[in-house]
C-alpha cells in the first residue's frame, strides 16, 4: 500500500472482484479511520457526523460533495437537521475498496480544517 497517509491520497478507477479489500486489508485500514464502522453486510463504511444546526449540516454537505465529486467517489449520505450519516462502498467491486478509505479519511480532513 502508499506510505502517503489516506487523506492525501486519491481514488484511483477500481473496477472487479480483484480491487475489493479481504477482511485482513480492512482490518489493517480500520483504525487509520476512527470512528468510521463497518455496515450493511461489511461491505460498506459508515460515520454518522453531528453539528449544530442544519446550516453547518449543508455546509457539510456540499464540502463532502465537492470532494467526492473531484475523486468521482460517491458516498450514500442521509441527512438531517444536526447530523449527516455517509457511507462509502464501492459497487463496481462488490464491497469496500481502498477508495473508500480514502474518501473517508478526506472527509475528516476537511473538518480538521
Amino acid at each position: 500500500m502508499n506510505a502517503l497517509p489516506l487523506s492525501v491520497q486519491h481514488c484511483q478507477p477500481r473496477k472487479g472482484k480483484e480491487h475489493a479489500l479481504d477482511e485482513a486489508a480492512i482490518a489493517a485500514l480500520l483504525p487509520l479511520v476512527p470512528g468510521w464502522k463497518l455496515s450493511g453486510q461489511g461491505d460498506a463504511l459508515a460515520k454518522d457526523y453531528r453539528f449544530e444546526n442544519f446550516h453547518q449540516t449543508l455546509g457539510f454537505i456540499n464540502a463532502v460533495g465537492f470532494m467526492a465529486n473531484h475523486e468521482d467517489h460517491h458516498p450514500d449520505m442521509e441527512a438531517g437537521y444536526g447530523h449527516c450519516k455517509l457511507q462509502w462502498s464501492t459497487h463496481d467491486v462488490g464491497g469496500l475498496s481502498l477508495n473508500d478509505f480514502i474518501c473517508a479519511a478526506r472527509v475528516d480532513a476537511l473538518l480538521a480544517r
